[in-house]
């Protein structure tokens, strides 16, 4: 798919006074990010949507923080705020009664939304675009009607996805702002998510991915050589990407998360004549994203180099704006360009970056993909054991009906630990959620229920019988059991 994108220089500042003060970069990023959004500086008119989403996880266990937090600073003029991810104001509490009265003059009030796209800089507006914890004093923001106040404001984080969940935001008078507010909405947000956490049923959070360089390993590609998916869709959408490539367009491939964007594009890079250099850039959810950039950027000055540039969803605005116009200064005018992006849809991609893609090329995820299961399951197990890997049919057949929510990523996995378990692998071997077809996610104890079932049902010579009177239960609850966590164990017959 192409997409046009349109050329752009950067705009002066339109408030001199703005453009005049020292201001922190981010600070100084978002004054330029309200200027482009065409807000004028004299006052703030943010969209009101009339009305807010009460019964969501954020609202229920946001407003129980707040409540608390409000009770410990009651004589304090400080109005306390629960926003969603896209600053739409949710909850506003405060007992100050002139605060309230001010707020409400500038709408900074539930039913308004408060991103920069509508108020300018702000708190809460920064702490969304950037996804960092923010403090914006008096001067600091962009229009004048929000002088009067220092606001700080910190995201909160969905526990179990890592996703941008809204954003807590309290905000006084100019005279009295200090760190200590943005501590005290750190903390806030902090408690809010682990909240939320107990109450979407104390699931584990999963470990965060860490920014890192590294090369992709493979060499260039050579027919069938090289490459594990053999499935007709896997092979068009590398067509497609290395097509675009040859012809100097700027590539974004998207797709689930783990279905092998990476890999994509690293395989369409090596059709091209030469032999590049491959390196993939992945940014960090947390962490020195300025370390991070400063890190691999100047590899794109290198005539030789290719980079693959991934998790950009999740960069502060600040980081988006910079990568960008690092990227336009490399793009060349004829040839493969320097950098491939990678995302998991066209949408999610930060605007800077998303005016320099040419061509969008969709990876197909696994589950659209059942001839390369095998094929990478083998590639997977020679990688690990550093030979082939026998899989019996039995095993095959449960692996190739499987619905892969992970992708290849939860592919490599399964194969990882099958493998580290026997020199045949069967279905014995394979992880319970292979043999669950159910979509239901399931709490701790029912995983361990589940993995129990399926130990049993799988060991070799048992039968159903023999398998409820190792579990203490009764054949009739197994058959039950079986079919509540949708367990399917391919026959022995066919095998």
């Amino acid at each position: 798919m192409a997409v046009p994108h349109p050329a752009s220089a950067p705009v002066p500042l339109a408030d001199p006074a703005l453009a005049a003060r020292a201001a922190a970069p981010r600070l100084r990023a978002s004054w330029r990010r309200s200027q482009d959004y065409g807000l004028t500086p004299d006052e703030v008119i943010p969209v009101f949507t009339g009305t807010v989403d009460t019964g969501s996880l954020l609202y229920e266990c946001a407003h129980r923080v707040l409540t608390d937090l409000q009770a410990t600073i009651a004589d304090e003029p400080v109005s306390l705020m629960v926003a969603d991810p896209g600053g739409l104001v949710l909850a506003r509490l405060g007992d100050d009664p002139g605060m309230r009265r001010s707020l409400d003059r500038v709408h900074l009030a539930p039913g308004f939304s408060y991103n920069e796209r509508n108020a300018g800089t702000n708190g809460l507006g920064l702490s969304l675009a950037d996804r960092a914890p923010s403090l914006v004093r008096a001067q600091d923001h962009y229009c004048a009607e929000l002088r009067g106040y220092t606001c700080a404001a910190a995201p909160v984080v969905e526990p179990v996805t890592g996703e941008l969940a809204g954003s807590i935001n309290l905000t006084t008078w100019s005279a009295t702002g200090s760190e200590l507010l943005l501590g005290l909405a750190q903390a806030a947000a902090s408690a809010t998510s682990a909240l939320m956490l107990v109450r979407s049923g104390g699931r584990v959070l999963p470990p965060a991915p860490r920014g890192e360089v590294f090369h992709v390993v493979g060499g260039p590609w050579a027919g069938g050589d090289g490459d594990a998916c053999v499935s007709a869709g896997w092979r068009a959408a590398v067509e497609e990407a290395a097509t675009a490539l040859t012809a100097g367009r700027v590539v974004a491939v998207v797709g689930e998360a783990g279905a092998g964007k990476a890999t994509l594009a690293a395989t369409a890079r090596r059709r091209l004549p030469g032999r590049p250099r491959l390196l993939h850039a992945r940014a960090p959810e947390r962490g020195d994203v300025a370390a991070w950039l400063e890190l691999w950027t100047p590899e794109l000055h290198d005539a030789g180099t290719c980079v693959i540039v991934s998790g950009l969803a999740g960069l502060p605005a600040w980081a988006a704006d910079e990568l960008g116009q690092t990227l336009g200064s490399v793009r060349r005018a004829a040839g493969p360009q320097p950098f491939v992006l990678s995302a998991p849809g066209y949408a999610a991609l930060p605007a800077p970056l998303a005016a320099l893609v040419d061509t969008v090329v969709q990876t197909p995820p696994l589950r659209h993909r059942t001839d390369d299961v095998l094929t990478l399951v083998q590639a997977f197990a020679r990688a690990e054991r550093h030979r082939a890997v026998t899989v019996t049919a039995r095993a095959a057949r449960a692996l190739t009906a499987y619905s892969w929510p992970g992708n290849v990523r939860q592919l490599r996995r399964v194969v990882r630990e099958a493998v580290s378990r026997a020199d045949v692998v069967d279905v014995q071997h394979l992880a319970a959620e292979v043999l669950d077809s159910g979509s239901r996610a399931l709490s701790r104890l029912e995983r361990l229920e589940r993995d129990e079932i399926v130990r049993c049902l799988t060991a070799p010579g048992t039968t159903v019988t023999r398998a409820a009177e190792e579990l203490g239960i009764g054949r009739a609850t197994l058959y039950r059991k079986i079919a509540q966590y949708k367990i399917t164990v391919p026959p022995r017959s066919a095998g």
